[in-house]
């Protein structure tokens, strides 16, 4: 940690989507966001670790970086980690657990780096060790270089608070908001999902156009961890008040169920007045009335569900309704084969990606408005 009391703090991405993260960091006023495997570094005190919780909506983990030293075998390890100021960051009365990962390093047992790390807090602070612990210490051993992070966030950024019914294949809220940004949307135009599923992009949509912050229904780990500031914390969270915005945003699905779960995501997110959902096959799609804007889906593709024939046949009809009645608007689909977006027939540059996304490589296909 440097004299000011500023250190350096990492931004969880999914793979592929670290400079969409970086751009997002530089946009809600981080400092010196900078793109690296696996996610975003930036800069900063508690404070920003607390703010990097709440407003950013593609990050999956804030993870504040604490100490860093070389390590050659497990017996520095031991004496290192006894030098680490624990009761800076770590509670007496707060379990913990550690998770260690080694790579082309002399100390190579994720499970021995674990063990002495674990101890070294054990008997320097006296907090006690837990497996199902929600503070947890990570610990990343590679080239002989030992990292150590405390994951400040707990559970997933992507678990909002609000989703409690999920379609199958659900889409992650960190993903739909960085898919979002890929796509050009900034929360000036309606936007809408004919496949919406659980309303995952529907709700981040008309979330991101009312100026919510994703982490305001949650608690996080930092709120157990000895620089927490209840009070402080408070005041930063007060200032969420949020503005009505002037678009609308449309969910779509054929599944009836699908349109019960979206509905209920979207008022416990508090989105409902603005967004509307309905069921609706392919075939019977329409652009609302009023200003275009972009469409955005997840449809089925690969392995992830169906059939190949049938996803040809769904992808052509998708393509043939916006093409008659979308004039104007805009399209951004998730799919993992290009093949299936050349069924669609539709005007798409050439694909940004691929990331991964629940196991498959994906690609963003995008066009310009519609003809």
């Amino acid at each position: 940690m440097s004299s000011d009391g500023d250190f350096e703090i990492f931004l969880v991405a999914s793979p592929g989507f670290e400079t969409v993260l970086c751009a997002e960091a530089a946009e809600k006023g981080f400092m010196d966001p900078k793109p690296v495997t696996g996610g975003v570094t930036i800069m900063g005190g508690w404070p920003e670790v607390w703010r990097a919780n709440l407003k950013l909506r593609g990050a999956s983990s804030v993870f504040a970086r604490i100490a860093s030293f070389p390590v050659f075998h497990l017996a520095q390890l031991d004496k290192r980690a006894r030098k680490v100021a624990w009761g800076h960051f770590l509670r007496k009365d707060v379990p913990f657990r550690v998770e260690a990962s080694c790579k082309h390093s002399k100390i190579y047992h994720s499970g021995a780096a674990t063990q002495r790390v674990e101890t070294a807090i054990v008997e320097t602070l006296g907090a006690p060790v837990s497996p199902e612990a929600e503070l947890c210490v990570k610990v990343r051993i590679e080239d002989d270089l030992c990292t150590i992070s405390i994951d400040t966030s707990g559970e997933s950024l992507h678990k909002r608070g609000h989703k409690e019914a999920v379609n199958k294949a659900p889409m992650r809220e960190t993903l739909a908001s960085l898919f979002l940004r890929q796509s050009g949307y900034s929360g000036t135009e309606p936007v809408l999902d004919p496949m919406c599923g659980s309303g995952t992009f529907v709700i981040e949509a008309a979330e991101i156009a009312a100026g919510l912050d994703p982490g305001r229904s949650r608690g996080f780990a930092f709120q157990h961890l000895a620089s927490f500031d209840a009070s402080a914390w408070q005041k930063m969270r007060s200032g969420d008040t949020g503005t009505r915005p002037e678009c609308r945003f449309y969910g779509c699905d054929r599944d009836a169920g699908a349109i019960t779960m979206s509905r209920a995501n979207a008022e416990r997110a508090g989105v409902a007045e603005f967004t509307a959902f309905r069921q609706c096959a392919i075939g019977g799609l329409t652009a609302p009335s009023g200003k275009p804007g972009l469409v955005i889906v997840n449809p089925p593709y690969g392995t992830r569900l169906g059939d190949k024939k049938r996803l040809y046949q769904l992808y052509g009809a998708f393509g043939q309704a916006l093409r008659a009645r979308f004039a104007g608007w805009r399209v951004a689909l998730v799919t993992s084969e290009a093949s299936l977006a050349k069924a669609c027939g539709l005007p798409f540059a050439p694909p940004i990606g691929p990331v991964s996304h629940g196991g498959q490589r994906v690609s963003l296909f995008l066009t310009g408005p519609l003809p």
